[in-house]
């Protein structure tokens, strides 16, 4: 299995907005918005037991996300896989740590009921690329940025 990209790991670390993508009943495409982490194997994303996603992902498990960097849009990572676990242990804690990472607090309880239905979901991924186009690169270089492109939408003219 190949790793996350150090050049993309981390769109992690940032509040970068990952859409997944699952297959429907009548195999229709369904995509939605989610806070996302990499553990160091797995992808892992908070959900909600019952909602359209997750009746998705029991019946296939075959999932995509991909998320644009917040400061760059010519930068963005594609994942390919599986769903490997869908897990109640941790799953309140993944939560909060996703809503401190992308709203600065926990997540409010009231917001998150019933509690006994939330989840983690991990997926392996199968399939990796990494996108960034040449004048990010460019842009990054001249204004020596570690990454984004200098908070501008794209780092200069």
């Amino acid at each position: 299995m190949s790793i996350i990209p150090a050049s993309h790991s981390d769109l992690f670390d940032l509040p970068a907005v990952w859409h997944v993508a699952t297959i429907g009943p009548s195999g229709e495409p369904h995509v939605s918005p989610v806070w996302a982490d990499f553990d160091g194997t797995h992808i892992r994303f908070p959900h909600l037991e019952g909602r359209q996603k997750w009746r998705n992902l029991r019946a296939d498990d075959r999932i995509a996300l991909s998320a644009t960097d917040p400061d760059s849009n010519e930068r963005y990572l594609e994942v390919r896989g599986r769903v490997v676990g869908i897990e109640h242990a941790g799953a309140m804690e993944l939560l909060d740590a996703q809503s401190q990472k992308y709203r600065g607090d926990d997540f409010p309880r009231e917001d998150a009921q019933p509690l006994d239905k939330r989840i983690s979901v991990a997926v392996s991924y199968t399939h990796l690329r990494a996108h960034e186009t040449l004048r990010y690169l460019v842009c990054r270089r001249l204004l020596g940025k570690k990454r984004g492109g200098g908070g501008g939408g794209g780092g200069g003219g």
